[in-house]
Formats: structure tokens, C-alpha cells, sequence
């Protein structure tokens, strides 16, 4: 077995003539970053994506949170999914369940920032517990449950989508920054500019659509 074919295996790809399942990986991976943004195009994390993007060194450490939050989601839920609500016909406390699980990792994440970096936990504020009812976050699990996606392609899939949901908010961060140095008229300073300019950030991705195709 080659590289591709015992990874595609590992991650419960369905490989079709040795190379289908990294096609497969690759689509997901492509796809969460760049074609269904979670932000951008699906518009879901609205608010983190706003309101942590005023530096670009919160938003660093609120895009690494959430891709462990939004890594360790798929792999638990998955877990639960598949060994308590479906052996025990409780498929519709997914989203109580589901949001449980969120909520437990986010309180692990804020005691870990609280312990080593106060700076940059005091810097998220607010925004930190509020990944417990991140749309995203809890998306994410909903999708790989709708999609039936196998454990190693659902963590895939939450990496993916949190490393897009990461580079939306590093951009605008970066872009906000630069607005801060900008002649802007006074009545597009705060959040008209914020909007528009997500608005238009929203647009340029749509033209990764057709990779798609």
C-alpha cells in the first residue's frame, strides 16, 4: 500500500482506483478553508469574527482556539454520536449533547490561557466563553453528523473549517489595523466600515467557488 492509500485508510477515506480518498481529504480540506468559509461563506462565527478582529493579536490566539476546540468537538461528538445516542435511540439530544461537549472544552481552554498567557485571556475577554455558542463550533459537529463523515474525515473537516475561520479573522484583523492608520470619513469609522469591509472580504471569496467545479 502506498502513502495515499494508507492514509486515506486511516482517515475513512473511500479510496476508488488509489487515489479517490486523497481527492476526497483534499476536497475537505480546500472546501473548509476557502470555498465554504465558515464565515465568509457560510456565515456562521459572526460574532467572534467581529468582534476579536481589532488586533491581529487576539485574533491569532482566538483562530488557535478555535481550532482545538473545533478539532476536539469532531472527535468527541463523534465518539458520543456513535457509542451512547444511536445505540440508545437519543439521536435528538444531539445539539444538548452536542453543546455540552463544546462548553467543557472552551472552560479547558480558558483555565489553560488563564494559567500561561493572562495577557492574551484578558485580550479575548468576553470572546473566549463565547465559543461555547459559536454557531461555528457547533456547526461543524452538526455537518459531520448530516454528512456522516467517518472519525478521521469529520476531524479533517473541524481542522479544516477552523483553520478558515482563522484565516478570515487574521485578515480582517490585518485589514482593521490598517483602517486605524486610514483617512476614513466619521461617519464610516467603527462598525460601517467593519461591515462593508466584510462584506467585500465575503464577495473576493466567492471567487474560490469554482474550484469547486
Amino acid at each position: 500500500m502506498n502513502a495515499p492509500t494508507i492514509l486515506a485508510a486511516l482517515l475513512g477515506a473511500t479510496p476508488a482506483g488509489g487515489g479517490a480518498g486523497l481527492s476526497q481529504i483534499m476536497g475537505l480540506v480546500i472546501g473548509g478553508i476557502l470555498i465554504n468559509n465558515y464565515v465568509l461563506s457560510r456565515f456562521l462565527g459572526i460574532c467572534p469574527f467581529l468582534g476579536v478582529s481589532k488586533q491581529l493579536d487576539s485574533a491569532l490566539g482566538m483562530g488557535a482556539a478555535v481550532v482545538f476546540v473545533m478539532a476536539m468537538t469532531a472527535a468527541s461528538c463523534y465518539v458520543l454520536w456513535q457509542l451512547l445516542l444511536v445505540p440508545l435511540h437519543l439521536e435528538y439530544l444531539s445539539t444538548i449533547v452536542f453543546i455540552l461537549i463544546i462548553a467543557a472544552l472552551v472552560q479547558f481552554v480558558e483555565m489553560v490561557l488563564l494559567k500561561f498567557s493572562p495577557a492574551l485571556y484578558k485580550a479575548l475577554g468576553i470572546y473566549l466563553p463565547l465559543i461555547t455558542t459559536n454557531c461555528a463550533v457547533l456547526g461543524v459537529a452538526v455537518l459531520n453528523k448530516d454528512a456522516g463523515y467517518s472519525l478521521g474525515l469529520g476531524v479533517v473537516n473541524a481542522v479544516a473549517g477552523a483553520l478558515g475561520f482563522s484565516l478570515a479573522l487574521i485578515l480582517m484583523a490585518g485589514l482593521r489595523e490598517r483602517l486605524e492608520m486610514s483617512n476614513t470619513p466619521d461617519a464610516m469609522k467603527g462598525k460601517p466600515i467593519t461591515f462593508i469591509l466584510a462584506g467585500v472580504m465575503s464577495i473576493a471569496f466567492l471567487g474560490f467557488a469554482g474550484l469547486g467545479v
